[in-house]
């Protein structure tokens, strides 16, 4: 067999070998495996920021736990009830206070839930008919046992009671300190066998009655404090306090607040929700609605040379009655004429004239003396007056009467009185039917009275009487001295607190070890890929 040795031609293969190109493609490579070398490091590097970002997110949660469950604590403060019995002239009323343990700037917070009045008279008139005895003691039964239903069983002993009697009881004790003496020493009897933390029955001061007053009243308008932004009691920015004025039965009070630097027997320098304050505060016995009633009704007879037919001009036309002269002397408040016999009758009929009336009301001050450089009356030194009042009780009485109860102007006011004065008795009957006939007789004068007391008294003028404000209560709160009374005194009460965190234990133990955990766990982490980065 033969064997060609022909190999056919095979093409050539021939490489070609660019250098530049070659270059490329090697720059390439290079650029790419350092683009993953710095992509690998970049996410070793967002690995570990995503670890801090985690760690620094557990521990702030942690702290976060920890802090809200210690200053989002709120405090549950337990109710504290506290008694006053505001013993006046005419009558006693009970009045029931709460507040909260808390101090708010070292005044408890106190809102009036109930005032009870004690059917009878004055305490001032005890221990002299049996009858009438009976029927205040029922009185006051009746209304402590309606206090004893609204408080709480468990805060029946740690509730304090206090008895205040003012003007009516001053009078007796100058008159008769021993009737005076017993009246007390009875109810002291009385209040102590009750359930609550009796404190005492005493006769408090007049100038004591009107201090409390200005109190009651800047406390209810919201003088003293207020909430701010973060939901804690502050004192109001550029807030002034207003002039209190109380007319009683038997005494007339007015405070209101002075410069720092006046001083004297009737300047107080008092420290309430930790600020102080500098209050002129008097009181003048005798001048209460009542008495000065009495002093006029003797100014009337005096005038007159009949028992049997004395003209009054502050009675309406068409009203006349019959009482005895005890009616007006049995008081140390009006001189007994000579000859006083207590038991004779006085027949007193109206002719309902008003400026006869204003005269003789004015002819009870005395005007003239004055010792200082400015005097209220009887020659009592007196500021003058400034910023607004709240005048209450007999005062506001007396304006509603007028339908000028609220604000008004000095003139309106005036001839609000020259209406009422003249209108006859037939048609204040038919007008005023919601006012009592016993009180309603006497509201010409009462109106006269209250016009002079303020203006040729306390020297109110056109621009500072549309300052004056007539009302009875504040925000459902009949003002008064109590409620000042009691704020005083809620200062030696020790506060109860009990603390309510906003989660429960077992919640925020599990949220703290979950943290906690948390945390360890991203550290153990971070030190991990910490060492793998290293090698």
């Amino acid at each position: 067999m033969h064997y060609s040795s022909h190999v056919p031609s095979v093409p050539d293969i021939v490489f070609c070998w660019e250098p530049s190109h070659s270059r490329s493609q090697l720059g390439s490579t290079n650029q790419l495996f350092k683009e993953m070398a710095s992509k690998q490091q970049m996410g070793y590097k967002c690995r570990i920021a995503g670890v801090l970002l985690l760690l620094l997110a557990s521990i702030a949660a942690l702290v976060t736990v920890a802090v809200i469950q210690d200053t989002w604590t709120s405090k549950e403060y337990s109710l504290e009830y506290g008694i006053v019995i505001d013993s006046g002239s005419s009558r006693s009323n009970v009045h029931l206070y709460k507040w909260p343990g808390e101090k708010r700037n070292e005044t408890g917070e106190v809102t009036e839930i109930m005032n009870c009045k004690v059917a009878g008279n004055g305490i001032s008139e005890m221990k002299v008919d049996p009858e009438k005895d009976a029927k205040s003691w029922k009185g006051f039964k009746e209304c402590m046992d309606n206090i004893t239903k609204a408080i709480p069983a468990k805060k029946h002993k740690t509730t304090p009671l206090f008895l205040g009697a003012t003007a009516g009881m001053r009078l007796l004790h100058e008159k008769d300190e021993q009737r005076s003496n017993e009246i007390l020493a009875s109810l002291t009897e009385y209040l102590r066998s009750l359930p609550f933390n009796f404190q005492n029955a005493s006769i408090i001061t007049g100038q004591e009655e009107g201090l409390y007053g200005w109190v009651t009243v800047n406390y209810l308008m919201g003088n003293f404090l207020e909430k701010n932004l973060w939901n804690t009691y502050v004192r109001p920015e550029g807030k002034n306090t207003v002039g209190s004025m109380d007319l009683g039965g038997a005494s007339t009070q007015i405070a209101f607040a002075v410069q720092v630097d006046l001083s004297g027997p009737d300047y107080l320098h008092v420290k309430l929700y930790g600020y102080p304050y500098n209050v002129y505060a008097h009181s003048f016995l005798c001048y209460g609605k009542n008495e000065a009633d009495k002093r006029v009704l003797d100014k009337v007879v005096q005038e007159s040379s009949d028992p049997t037919y004395i003209i009054n001009p502050c009675y309406p036309e068409g009203f006349n009655t019959t009482f005895k002269a005890s009616y007006i002397y049995d008081t140390e408040c009006t001189k007994k004429p000579d000859g006083y016999n207590p038991d004779q009758e006085l027949f007193l009929v109206g002719t309902a004239d008003p400026d006869k009336c204003g005269s003789i009301v004015k002819s009870i001050f005395d005007f003239k003396t004055c010792n200082s450089s400015q005097c209220s009356f009887n020659g009592v030194e007196q500021p003058p007056v400034t910023g607004d009042f709240m005048a209450y009780a007999g005062f506001f009485f007396t304006s509603r009467a007028l339908g000028m109860n609220g604000t008004s102007d000095l003139d309106q006011f005036n001839a609000s009185i020259t209406k009422f004065c003249n209108t006859n008795w037939t048609e204040l009957r038919a007008e005023k039917t919601w006012i009592n006939e016993r009180y309603l007789k006497t509201y010409c004068f009462a109106a006269h009275y209250v016009f002079t007391l303020l203006v040729d008294g306390y020297k109110f003028d056109k621009e500072t009487w549309k300052n004056i404000d007539f009302q009875r209560e504040v925000k459902s709160t009949t003002i008064g001295w109590s409620l000042g009374y009691m704020l005083s005194l809620s200062n030696m009460i020790p506060s109860e607190v009990k603390y309510n965190p906003p989660m429960t234990d077992p919640v925020f133990a599990g949220l703290v070890f979950l943290f906690s955990a948390l945390t360890i766990v991203t550290v153990v982490f971070v030190f991990i890929i910490l060492i793998r980065t290293c090698y």
